[in-house]
């Protein structure tokens, strides 16, 4: 019999050690190394008959392999479809991860019992009962006569009776309750984790099964687990949304059959989750009286513009050191331009506290926030309200220049969709043509804009 090997595996980048090391030397990051006991090499049999013998690989060069379109099926949620890049492709192992009581289990409980109805689907639960998501599922008002349940932790087991019951689409809820007997370590463990998901996924690819793997998160929002179970899945998305807020927005982070950080918006209601089909009527709920420090910008997400509102608050600091405060944006970006607008700009914020907010708990990450965040806090500054129909977007570079933006002629056309009659943008982003009901002002330098507003 072949000895266990051990080894010391970081959960934040996936390096391994021989030995245990307060600080990993790829990522940086401390206290991430913990104890790897790799399972035993496993029979040539396997477990089930999908491993059963070796079949040898074919090679061929690329010119010779067949292109043809990707099958896909519905989830029944074209929020979630766009997410995925389409629709679910079978064969596919697919990481949904989220904070407690975001709303998993409820939105994956309504895609089953709708694809059940269609094709045969399996539910394997591992944390509740089997009454407990009955219970749900009455309460939701959902079909529940076609949808097959299981509840079992074992991972050899679930392969063996999804073979059996040969279904289309499987549901893993949650990878790190799951355990395989022939690793030495508790369920929820690096080894746990990355044996079952591995096992799982290869299940999938020789079945040509669809799996749907629920995965926890971390303190700091990231999923748990090592950095290899997100490389061994097809696709990782992120359900995002705080307990006292209703929208639920599901992320893109990892894709192989489609585009990265696509934006899916659904409403948690008595029902469960609902479509928002026109997200950026949700963000742009704004006061009828023009305040200070308000202005919109136009996001883009994944494939389509998204409307937010920018706030900014600059007061008088009786403090030494002034605070400066971001939420839903970048703190060092907030940095920056305070000293571009202080440079360029002629305005000095450096005795004032500086406090910024994306309404609706949405995270701004592109540079396109860049001058309608600037402008907002002139606003602010000056107590001088913008317009309520201009929205603004750009880039500001360190020399006060106004930098282009991805799609910025799409970008125009949305805000002119939702009403908006005036817009400041990038010089490179003007659009060749006219847009009827839209003044578009280009501007070069930031101090170009200033003279606009």
């Amino acid at each position: 019999m072949a000895k266990s090997k051990t080894a010391f595996v970081c959960t934040e980048c996936g390096s391994e050690y021989a030995r245990w090391l307060g600080q990993c030397n790829d990522c940086k990051a401390w206290n991430t190394i913990s104890e790897f006991r790799q399972a035993k090499s496993p029979s040539r049999g396997g477990n089930f008959s999908g491993f059963a013998g070796i079949t040898e690989a074919k090679v061929q060069t690329l010119d010779s392999i067949d292109l043809g379109e990707l099958p896909r099926f519905s989830s029944g949620y074209q929020e979630f479809d766009r997410v995925l890049g389409g629709g679910i492709v079978p064969g596919s192992a697919i990481l949904i991860g989220g904070e407690p009581g975001a709303g998993k289990s409820t939105l994956l409980l309504q895609t089953m019992c709708s694809l059940a109805a269609s094709m045969p689907a399996l539910y394997i639960t591992g944390e509740e009962s089997l009454q407990q998501v009955a219970m749900r599922a009455k309460r939701l008002g959902l079909a529940t006569d076609k949808l097959k349940m299981l509840s079992e932790t074992s991972v050899e087991n679930i392969c063996n009776i999804a073979e059996k019951e040969q279904p289309k689409i499987i549901v893993i809820d949650s990878i790190q309750v799951m355990h395989m007997a022939d690793v030495q370590s508790a369920p929820g463990s690096v080894s746990q984790v990355r044996e079952s998901a591995a096992y799982l996924t290869r299940f999938a690819k020789q079945h040509h099964v669809a799996m749907l793997i629920v995965g926890h998160v971390t303190k700091d929002g990231s999923l748990a687990g090592p950095k290899v179970l997100e490389h061994c899945i097809d696709c990782s998305i992120m359900l995002e949304g705080s307990t006292d807020s209703r929208y639920r927005t599901l992320r893109g982070h990892k894709n192989r059959f489609g585009a990265v950080n696509e934006l899916g918006v659904f409403a948690m209601t008595g029902g469960g989750l609902k479509e928002v089909k026109n997200p950026s009527a949700i963000f742009l709920t704004r006061s009828e009286e023009q305040t200070p420090g308000s202005v919109v910008m136009v996001l883009w997400e994944g494939t389509r513009p998204l409307l937010v509102e920018i706030q900014a608050l600059v007061d008088h600091s009786a403090l030494g050191n002034p605070r400066r405060v971001a939420v839903g944006a970048d703190q060092n970006r907030l940095s920056m331009l305070l000293a571009i607008l202080n440079r360029h700009g002629g305005l000095q914020l450096n005795d004032q506290d500086v406090f910024v907010n994306v309404v609706g708990g949405v995270k701004v990450s592109e540079t396109s926030i860049d001058l309608a965040l600037i402008l907002a806090l002139v606003s602010s500054f000056k107590d001088n309200a913008l317009p309520q129909d201009l929205v603004i977007f750009g880039e500001v570079g360190l020399s006060g220049e106004i930098r282009p933006v991805p799609s910025g002629q799409e970008r125009i056309y949305e805000a002119a969709k939702h009403g908006f009659k005036r817009a400041i943008v990038p010089y490179n982003n003007k659009p060749k043509q006219a847009i009827d009901g839209m003044e578009v002002i280009a501007v070069k330098k930031l101090s170009d804009a200033l003279e606009v507003i």
